[in-house]
């Protein structure tokens, strides 16, 4: 029969770090003289039952960061088993065992040999057992019991950041959400109020307050202006304990920056501006700047400028520069000393992003006056027009005044001026200018013909002061004069045929003139006085400028008159009255029934060898000739030199033979 073992686990509560077990029938303090006990028994069907008792010792509490300078004593395990003879041997396994927490293998006593932190490790599961020295064989079956560490508030809160930058728009009502904090605390939440945090604001009121359970930062003070204050610095506080005295307690800093608002209108530093500017600036060129100052920062210190009133309203413009926001005034017209000396504007400076939340601050804008004051400069001569146009006729005669031009010196000395023309666009010196007076007159005769615009440029010069000068175009235009006759369009040369009936027209005329008159063209023909009377042909005017040549009877002979030059009288209607004569040829030729020209040329008496009796008669005399040459002697060739042998020019319809020169 088995006998069956108890196994007694004790656990002493030492100083100054008492430990519990729990649960706890009676508490008690220093050194105990009595040990509590957890039996642990078995039986024959190898069941483990545990005796009767008020309490179970499985789990146990350590208090952690201990300080003291021997070990800490966390309990004993004790079998009933053990006589006292050492046959017994205590084993100790489980989390720590052998390093962190040690046993007397003799006695069972269980120390800790290190500090323990919870926070670090808060529970160790360990097992306890008893075996026999002598065989190695448990005595008891093996028993898993808990330590928990006990926390102690020995960790302080811990913000998440070191630091905490923030921002919030100034002007903003009270209670505006700024930022929040949070700490953390690594104590048992719990356990006691080791991690329970409450914030506070060391630094930073009356400005900003913090939700002590939140961490919440929020504005506490109206109207903070960022143009007075910009940065600040606020110093919360986190302590455990629930705030309580003796809590533990962590800070950090947070650096609040005030944004800004449009809550500043631009303003002026000075309510008059004054400027000064030639009055040869051209269009676009800066005069000064202006500046309002805007205490805003960014888009809210954007300004806009404009000229809302003065006379100079037309005559100047301002325009923004983006990257100083100063005002630019500019000319916008040509300027005259002459004119006016002085212009008044008004320049309006205003925020185009304006919040209306604060327009109960007034208008977002502001105006100064600028005084322009126009300074004389020393301008050249100006012309009384820009360009001139003149008309002289073409008859004129040398030194005949064409017209004249008139330009004055513009400043107030009224200097002298005296005129040239610019050679280099009258090349031909055909005209030339009184320096004095300005009146321009021929040099040369003119032809309207020959060229119809003569563009030239005048010169005017401050006699002063060279320099100065100025140019003007000065287009003349010669206007004609009826010198020039009418003539044929083109040569005419045209033909009859023998058959020809009376009246039969033979070819049209046309006349052309150079001359342009202001009523246009109007010519007449006729034939010749000497060619009227015995004249073959009749020419009829169509009164249009056109003629024609018409037949005068019925039939014509080539080999009686092979050619007729028909004088022809062309007169204009201008004055004074102009006219030529002009030659027309008419040749005789033989035509075929539609009247198309077949031959115009006179028939020779022909061979039967196909040469004319002339023909033969000049190659026979240019034979002889030669022969001559060939056999005389040679004292007589000198007498023969520069004699040549010609024959005549053949009518190819008569003869292949054209034309031959002999030597």
């Amino acid at each position: 029969m088995r006998t069956y073992r108890y196994f007694l686990l004790l656990f002493w509560v030492g100083q100054p770090y008492p430990t519990f077990s729990t649960p706890l029938s009676k508490r008690t303090s220093g050194f105990p003289a009595k040990k509590r006990t957890l039996e642990l028994s078995g039986n024959s069907k190898n069941e483990l039952s545990r005796s009767k008792r008020s309490w179970m010792w499985n789990q146990f509490f350590l208090l952690e960061e201990y300080t003291g300078s021997d070990y800490q004593y966390v309990g004993k395990l004790h079998s009933d088993q053990d006589r006292g003879d050492g046959s017994l041997k205590y084993i100790l396994s489980g989390d720590g065992a052998g390093d962190l927490f040690i046993i007397n293998e003799n006695t069972g006593d269980i120390q800790a040999t290190k500090r323990l932190d919870r926070e670090e490790k808060p529970v160790y599961i360990l097992r306890a057992q008893a075996i026999n020295r002598k065989t190695g064989r448990p005595v008891e079956p093996e028993s898993e019991f808990i330590i928990k560490i006990h926390d102690i508030n020995d960790n302080e809160p811990i913000f998440t950041k070191e630091i905490y930058t923030a921002t919030v728009p100034e002007m903003s009502d009270v209670g505006t959400f700024v930022v929040q904090v949070t700490a953390t605390d690594a104590d048992d939440p719990t356990y006691g109020n080791s991690a329970k945090v409450v914030y506070s604001i060391l630094q930073g009121q009356p400005y900003f307050s913090v939700e002590s359970e939140t961490g919440i930062i929020k504005t506490a003070l109206l109207n903070m202006d960022r143009e007075n204050r910009e940065q600040y610095q606020v110093v919360i506080q986190a302590k455990d304990m629930g705030g309580q005295m003796g809590g533990l307690s962590g800070t950090t800093t947070v650096n609040i920056t005030l944004t800004d608002v449009n809550d500043n209108p631009p303003r002026f530093p000075q309510s008059t501006y004054q400027f000064k500017t030639p009055e040869s600036s051209p269009p676009g060129t800066p005069i000064g700047r202006i500046k309002a100052s805007d205490a805003d920062v960014g888009e809210n210190a954007e300004i806009e400028y404009s000229i809302t009133e003065g006379e100079g309203l037309d005559m100047f413009d301002v325009i923004t520069d983006q990257e100083t926001q100063e005002g630019i005034i500019t000319v916008k017209k040509l300027l005259d000393f002459e004119k006016k000396k002085v212009y008044t504007l008004k320049v309006e400076a205003s925020n185009p992003h304006v919040e209306p939340r604060f327009l109960y601050l007034g208008p977002f804008k502001d105006s100064a006056t600028v005084r322009i004051m126009v300074e004389d400069v020393d301008e050249p001569p100006v012309f009384s027009k820009l360009a001139y146009i003149l008309q002289i006729r073409e008859d004129a005669q040398i030194n005949t005044t064409v017209g004249s031009v008139t330009a004055q010196d513009p400043d107030a000395a009224r200097n002298p001026v005296k005129y040239s023309v610019d050679r280099h666009t009258d090349m031909d010196r055909i005209f030339n200018i009184d320096s004095g007076n300005g009146s321009i007159f021929t040099s040369k005769l003119l032809d309207r013909e020959t060229l119809l615009w003569h563009n030239i440029t005048v010169i005017a010069t401050e006699i002063n002061n060279p320099k100065q000068s100025s140019r003007v175009p000065l287009y003349i235009k010669v206007l004609d004069v009826n010198d020039n006759p009418p003539e044929f369009a083109e040569f005419y040369e045209t033909f009859v045929c023998e058959k020809a009936k009376a009246d039969q027209l033979i070819q049209t005329l046309r006349a052309v003139d150079k001359d342009d008159p202001y009523s246009g063209h109007q010519f007449s023909f006729s034939l010749a006085p000497e060619a009227a009377s015995g004249s073959n042909f009749t020419i009829q005017d169509n009164k249009d400028n056109t003629a024609g040549i018409f037949t005068r009877k019925n039939g014509y002979n080539r080999h009686e008159m092979s050619i007729y030059l028909l004088p022809v009288v062309i007169s204009d209607n201008d004055y004074p009255v102009q006219s030529s004569t002009g030659t027309v040829t008419v040749r005789v030729c033989a035509c075929d029934h539609q009247g198309n020209m077949q031959s115009c040329h006179a028939e020779a008496l022909v061979h039967p060898t196909g040469l004319s009796t002339g023909a033969l008669i000049a190659i026979l005399l240019c034979i002889v000739t030669l022969l001559g040459k060939l056999l005389l002697p040679a004292s007589y060739l000198p007498m023969l030199r520069g004699t040549h042998c010609y024959c005549g020019s053949l009518d190819l319809s008569a003869s292949p033979i054209k034309a031959y020169s002999l030597i």
